[in-house]
Formats: structure tokens, sequence, C-alpha cells
């Protein structure tokens, strides 16, 4: 077990009509806040609605800005610098998913920065202050409700980049299962799909001797494995989605990090898709970690030999752990695709004739080495691009 330092600041509020509190929390935020949303579904589900009556009754000011775009991008983000700076404003509350909490994140940090908030996430500066952001999530997939983790598009170029900070932890988190009752299935498996990720990108980890975050990794993957299924056949199942949404915090705020390197080469290769052709997030990594496995599992055999013993239930060929292991790959994929994802390239509509293109931005052109579990070169991600065809 590495050494570590854990952090998790975020007061989380979970529960039935949770974001009945909003104004009161909101009030920590500062006397005047940027109100930030997506598109229209918080008014159509009348969310918008009762966090503006909250606002209001607590005497928060607020201005707002919404239009947030799946794979936030760096334009609106500026654009949300300059009116919190004219507006004078105090804090930032986010209602939606990641893409709007990664996007209040980035204006948070912004805003007390001189120079292009860009700097931040293309790694040429840190960030020393920020606005404070709270939050009021809406789905279950990112844990950026609760992470120091914030992912930019900047469409010069169309880069996704990510900064990790913890200045950008939101102060609150308001968390109602609720909710995600009107999620289509499709973006509710592909939240799930991002929360396994997130921690399977933690699992697969060099480090040794580390049975308790094993063990903690296992359970949050088993809890999604059961539950995913049933919120899908019942979108209105509290206790379903109850566990998938504390899941998804429990993913990315760290916890499962301690002690551990993590190794994040899945996500890096993902985010080329993302950036380039819009797809959701948690779909692209259905395509890419199952072909990621399948490039790296012979590094540590017995690693994916646990993974699915333990996770998948595949019982141990003790004359092959191979086929053991290649079971468990197999498995993830084949739950992937039973709940609606895509497990191919081409599900995504991403030509062949991309990929090289793609595993040399993910590279930034051979200067960077991808992961830590196995570290990949630009021919390394190819190779995992043609094992996603």
């Amino acid at each position: 077990m590495e050494n570590f330092r854990f952090l998790s600041p975020t007061q989380i509020i979970f529960g039935r009509n949770a974001e009945e509190q909003v104004g009161n929390e909101a009030r920590k935020l500062g006397q005047k806040i940027l109100l930030h949303y997506g598109g229209g579904s918080i008014i159509r589900t009348g969310l918008y609605d009762k966090v503006v009556k909250s606002l209001r009754a607590a005497g928060v000011d607020y201005i707002e800005l919404g239009g947030v775009k799946p794979n936030p991008r760096l334009s609106l983000v500026q654009e949300g610098i300059e009116l919190c700076r004219e507006n004078k404003v105090d804090g930032i509350l986010a209602v939606g998913g990641g893409s709007t909490i990664d996007s209040a994140k980035a204006i948070g940090i912004g805003v007390p920065y001189a120079g292009d908030v860009w700097d931040f996430y293309s790694g040429k500066r840190l960030p020393e202050e920020t606005l404070p952001v709270g939050v009021v999530l809406t789905l279950a997939a990112t844990g950026s409700e609760a992470s120091n983790s914030s992912v930019i598009t900047n469409e010069d170029g169309w880069f996704k980049l990510g900064l990790n900070s913890n200045l950008t932890r939101p102060v609150f988190a308001i968390l109602n299962p609720e909710l995600t009752f009107t999620l289509p299935p499709y973006q509710t498996a592909s939240g799930a799909a991002d929360i396994m990720a997130h921690v399977m990108e933690r699992y697969f980890t060099p480090t040794k001797n580390v049975e308790l975050t094993d063990r903690l990794c296992e359970g949050v993957l088993k809890t999604v494995i059961n539950n995913l299924p049933l919120a899908l056949a019942q979108p209105d199942d509290y206790n379903a989605r109850a566990e998938l949404m504390w899941a998804g915090t429990l993913a990315h705020n760290d916890l499962l990090s301690t002690g551990r390197v993590g190794d994040w080469a899945s996500h890096k290769i993902e985010h080329e898709l993302s950036a380039l052709y819009d797809v959701p997030h948690g779909a692209g990594l259905a395509v890419v970690f199952p072909a990621w496995m399948k490039y790296v599992y012979r590094h540590d055999l017995d690693r994916f030999v646990q993974f699915a013993v333990r996770v998948w239930n595949v019982e141990p060929d003790f004359a092959n752990p191979e086929r053991t292991a290649r079971e468990g790959i197999a498995r993830l994929s084949r739950f992937f695709k039973e709940n609606g994802l895509p497990t191919t390239l081409p599900e995504l509509k991403i030509p062949a004739d991309r990929l090289e293109e793609m595993a040399n931005k993910a590279t930034d052109y051979g200067k960077k080495i991808l992961g830590q579990f196995v570290k990949l070169k630009t021919e390394d991600v190819l190779a995992i691009y043609k094992l996603a065809l």
C-alpha cells in the first residue's frame, strides 16, 4: 500500500426531496450566485422551478447561464467567466449532471484568474483560488459532484482535457435519486458504465497489498451490476436508483484511490472519441475498456483472474487461469451489451480511418505515455482502438 492523503470535504445531502434544501445551502456560496444548467430537461421535469423557488425563499440573488452540452465546451465556460465577473458573482450552483458540474468548476477557477482558463487544462498553470461551487445532481455517472476532477472540450482543435485540483471539489452536493427517474435508458446505462470505469481505473493498479480498497472497488462494481438492470426495467425504482447514485459518488471521490496508483489510460483513450464525435463518455468507455483489457491482461494475469472471480462470479479454471481472465472480460462486455450499450467503435459510427489520428492526439503525438498499470505509447493506443473495431 502506498502512502496517501485523503480529502473529501463535500457535504452530501441525500434523499427524497433533498433539492428543497438548495436555497439554504446556496447561501453558503454567497449573496449572489450563478445558476448553471444544461438544456431543457430541468425545466420539463419541474426541477428548475423548485430550485428557483427555494433560492428566492432563502433570499439568494442569482443570474442564469444555461446551454451546457454533453462534453462541456470551453466557449461556454469563457462566457460564464465573463458573466460572473460583470455581475460580481460570489459562487456557482450547478444543476445537472457531470457536464454541468465540470463546466461550473471551470468557471469557478477561471473567474479569479487573469489568464486563459484553458491554461489549467493544458497543464500550463495550476489554479490557486476558485469561486465555491454547489451541486444539485440529476444523473448518476461522473461522480463530479464530490471529485476533484473537471474535463472540458476546446472547440479549437477539439481537444478534451482534464484537470485535477482539490480546489474544485464542490462545497455541497444534493443527491435525490428521484431526479433520475425520467432519464432515458441509454443515458442511465451510459452513466453506469462511467461509474464502473471510474472504479476499474483504480482497480487495475500496479500497487500490491491493497486488499481493503480491492474489496471496496469490487463492492461498488457488484452494486452497479445488480442495480442497473433493475433501474432500466423499472425507472422509478427508488432503491435501485439510490444505489446507483451513491455508487457514482463513491466511485470518484477518491476513497477507492487511497493507498493505490490508478491507471486512467482508458479515460484518455476515450476522450478522443467524445471530443471528435461527441459520443456520451460512458458509452465510449463501454467500448474502450474491454478493448484495453484484452490488450493488457497478460501483464498481471492474477489481477484479471481476481476481477473475473470476485466481480463476475466466474468459476476459476486452475489449469488455465488465462481462460478465467478472458471470461471476466467477456462478461463485462456482455453486461454492457445486454443493457443497451455499444461495445464496438462502428456502433458509435467512428470510422477506422480516424484511429491513427486519435492515437496521436491521445499521446500528444508521442510526447506522452498513457497509463500506470501498463505504460502505453502511440502504437499501443492504436492497437487498442483496432481491438475495439
